[in-house]
């Protein structure tokens, strides 16, 4: 098991200071690098690993600490240096020795430390007869347990994010033919590049709660360890009973906006990607995007430049990114760009967060589809839908309601290889709004205001239509 503690910084922790904090432990405690340098960890004079150290992220995204973090979080304004710290739990000083850390570092900078009572600046001795501590054979410093057919992470934070850590744990699953397990206590919430990240079976989140035991965060399904993975129980053959702390869902007015938006560009050297997401944020909110990054924490400003630049040096492996927004309109965007034999495509995921009282701007899409359209986008289609859901965009461990489509839109590519005439006319009272110029035009189809379910029925058999005219 392990202990995350987390150093927020006005400015980069140096070799100075990065040694105070090492020596957290006193001499017995030995030093070694991993991840090609990327990891520091503390370990016992055998080798067991008592605390990893990740390399320092500087932050530009104002609010991106208390997102992840908590609300209450108070410490340096950005930009701010987050330096992350994942301690064992099989060595009972290791907790210690991760606060003691963390504490050196933010008490010689100025800053601070999450959670705040884990800082110390003591000196935290070895007593531990490690010997007897079983070795860690995970081939990873996020991962605690490892089975046959399972890596295991345990996180206790409030929100769980997608890091560097979390993502190389999957990838590091991935590779080895594993599900990823991600084990919190029934007050944790995801955020939606790690809801999206997990994508379903055979990976889970697995809520610990107090008086149910484990179940899925996402399916409500109880669970339960057997044969080195968490499994679904089973009732009577063929039935999962389902949690009832997953049904127990608190209503409020909050909503979500959604955007799922594809694009698809000619491959060249003058190509810059990010600019339809870019286009699409400042219609609906007014600014661009504020950052943007691989993983979570999200520590860059937003560059379309700088994010082509990226994915043309991975090319032609796949890139994913995440984009966020200010902090007076929680927005958080998923991006994944291919380059595939049709050339360069985005596929984009847009969520806004609504409270109560703030109507979602639904009186504004079919001015966007328009601009979309218009510009050299790339437009393919864009499916805009609403939703009951956190203002915060973070996955509580409950039933989530499903969004009902407002507005799909399609590119004049996609109307072309269709059929004009074919998609203008679907077999539904539904009459499309015509986009740009009538010889290759785009189509935008208003299904509604997002409060009926209906809308779903509709929506299919649109879909059968235009798929039968391709």
């Amino acid at each position: 098991m392990t202990k995350d503690v987390i150093a927020l910084t006005p400015t980069m922790p140096d070799v100075r200071t990065l040694l105070a904090g090492l020596y957290a432990g006193g001499p017995d405690v030995r030093v070694r690098t991993a991840a090609d340098g990327a990891v520091v960890q503390l370990c016992t004079p055998d080798g067991s690993t008592l605390v990893s150290i990740e390399a320092p992220i500087l932050i530009h995204t104002p609010g991106e600490p208390a997102r992840l973090l908590g609300t209450a979080t108070t410490g340096p304004d950005t930009p701010v240096w987050w330096t992350e710290a994942r301690a064992t739990t099989a060595v009972p000083e290791a907790g210690a020795l991760a606060g003691s850390f963390a504490g050196r570092l933010a008490t010689v900078l100025g800053g601070t430390t999450w959670p705040p009572e884990a800082a110390t600046t003591d000196v935290i001795p070895l007593t531990t007869d490690t010997t007897t501590v079983p070795a860690n054979t995970a081939p990873h410093p996020a991962i605690d347990v490892l089975t046959d057919t399972t890596a295991v992470v345990l996180q206790d934070r409030p929100v769980i994010p997608m890091t560097s850590w979390l993502s190389d744990a999957l990838r590091t699953a991935i590779t080895s033919d594993r599900a990823l397990h991600i084990v919190t206590p029934n007050t944790a919430r995801l955020t939606l590049p790690t809801r999206n990240a997990l994508g379903g079976h055979p990976h889970r989140w697995v809520v610990q709660d107090p008086q149910e035991g484990y179940y899925d965060g996402l399916s409500g399904a109880v669970l339960r360890w057997h044969n080195g993975t968490f499994t679904p129980t089973h009732t009577t053959p063929g039935t999962t009973p389902v949690a009832p702390a997953f049904t127990n869902t608190p209503h409020t007015g909050d909503r979500q906006l959604i955007l799922a938006l594809r694009t698809r560009h000619p491959a060249d050297d003058q190509l810059i990607l990010g600019r339809a997401l870019e286009t699409t944020w400042r219609h609906l909110t007014g600014t661009p995007p504020a950052g943007w990054s691989t993983a979570e924490p999200v520590n860059l400003p937003w560059s379309t430049r700088q994010l082509t630049d990226l994915a043309r040096r991975r090319a032609p492996q796949p890139t994913s990114l995440i984009a966020i927004g200010h902090l007076d309109c929680p927005a958080l965007a998923t991006i994944r760009i291919a380059r595939t034999t049709a050339g360069v495509e985005e596929d984009i995921t847009l969520t806004l967060g609504y409270g109560e009282h703030e109507p979602p701007p639904l009186e504004a899409i079919p001015s966007l589809a328009e601009a979309l359209t218009a510009a050299d986008h790339g437009l393919t289609s864009m499916l805009t839908s609403l939703r009951h859901g956190p203002r915060d965009l973070t996955i509580p461990p409950h039933i989530a309601t499903p969004p009902n489509p407002i507005a799909l839109t399609l590119g004049p590519e996609t109307v072309h290889d269709i059929g004009t005439h074919h998609a203008q006319h679907p077999p539904l009272n539904l009459t499309p709004v015509q986009l740009g110029p009538t010889s290759r035009p785009a189509l935008h189809y208003p299904l509604g205001d997002g409060t009926n379910d209906q809308t779903w029925t509709t929506l299919k058999r649109l879909t059968q239509h235009l798929r039968a005219g391709t």
